[in-house]
């Protein structure tokens, strides 16, 4: 039997016909050689099924062009666009990206964190759980760090969607829809959350003629809770039940909308109903949901844009920590559909933003 043999460095420049150092530089610092000498080393090492050491290359001083991104669980239509919008911007400027699956652990996403940073990855992105009082835990002068689908007044770089004009946008949809009794419901359990209830409030207190009803229940990822409560407002009095419904998120509302046609009555002819957090992977019920476009591929596209400035900033400043709050917000746009009476989306169109891509 054939005794099986590691492929080496030395083997590589051997075949290949060129000194060691040659071959070092072509995988730690490719742009000190030449495209020809790279591209028979490349194909060499390819052919001899030879894979650079990353522990020694960062050793060596090679660069990591890589970004790492920990997203608290691949369940939710966010964390998926983050991840596409990451990736595209990435590649864009010549950067791979690894994504960690931290499953709703917040131990987890600090392990997977360090473990990007003792990598010496080149930039780290991580979107937390969003809940209140959560605050970055992690963070070293020589890894730039952003923080996604996250608020903050920290010092640092944080990217989010903008939860609150979330809230008085679809909160403007039902008044300007003609409702007389909207009930928003969902747990008040995520900062987020809370915010989409602050901009509904915001509208409310600016509004005469509607009543708003708050109801703390119903998990966000949770349909069934959906679809208890949308029966149980179908059930009511035709004079105590609301006439538009407001779902704090996507999820929730496709539940709902089965849950009110569950107790005879139609959506949208006698209860409007839309969602809140532009959720594609909630979108397959029998009637369209109005709801959010889905802001998390932007997200995950400026952060990556932090990512690079940081690095430049870096370079600059000697691996400095930041001190200063950056806080970028991406803006919200309506998608008017079927569960809200309308036929035809909202033209949301932006000189700065395609969303035709990824919804």
């Amino acid at each position: 039997m054939a005794r099986h043999t590691t492929v080496t460095i030395n083997d590589v420049a051997n075949e290949a016909g060129v000194a060691l150092g040659t071959v070092s530089n072509a995988f730690n610092h490719p742009e000190k050689v030449r495209p020809e000498t790279l591209k028979r080393i490349n194909e060499v090492a390819a052919k001899l099924g030879y894979a650079p050491n990353q522990s020694a290359r960062m050793l060596a001083g090679g660069k990591n062009q890589s970004f790492g991104l920990v997203l608290p669980s691949l369940e939710h239509g966010i964390s998926l666009q983050i991840a596409n919008g990451a990736n595209a911007e990435a590649q864009k400027h010549g950067y791979g990206l690894l994504i960690a699956n931290a499953d709703n652990d917040d131990i987890l996403s600090a392990r997977y964190l360090s473990y990007f940073m003792g990598t010496q990855m080149a930039g780290i992105l991580v979107q937390p759980m969003s809940v209140y009082g959560w605050k970055p835990s992690m963070a070293t002068p020589s890894t730039p760090t952003v923080y996604l689908d996250f608020h903050s007044d920290e010092p640092g770089y944080f990217v989010g969607a903008d939860n609150r004009a979330q809230g008085r946008l679809v909160a403007q949809h039902a008044i300007e829809a003609g409702a007389h009794h909207v009930a928003v419901f969902g747990k008040d359990e995520f900062e987020k959350l809370g915010m989409r209830i602050a901009g509904i409030k915001d509208l409310m207190h600016e509004t005469t003629g509607v009543t708003f009803e708050f109801i703390d229940e119903g998990s966000w990822n949770l349909a069934r809770d959906g679809y208890s409560i949308g029966r149980r407002l179908a059930k009511r009095p035709a004079s105590e039940r609301p006439d538009f419904v407001v779902a704090l998120s996507d999820v929730l509302a496709t539940g709902a909308i089965a849950g009110i046609q569950s107790a005879g009555l139609s959506v949208p002819d006698d209860i409007k109903v839309v969602g809140s957090d532009g959720n594609p992977l909630a979108w397959s019920g029998n009637v369209p949901l109005t709801t959010i476009a889905p802001p998390g591929y932007e997200i995950g596209r400026k952060g990556v844009q932090y990512l690079i400035a940081q690095i430049e900033d870096n370079r600059r400043a000697g691996n400095a920590m930041p001190t200063e709050n950056h806080q970028a917000l991406v803006r919200p746009f309506l998608l008017a559909r079927a569960s809200s009476g309308e036929h035809n989306a909202t033209d949301f169109a932006d000189p700065d933003l395609d969303i035709s891509g990824y919804l």
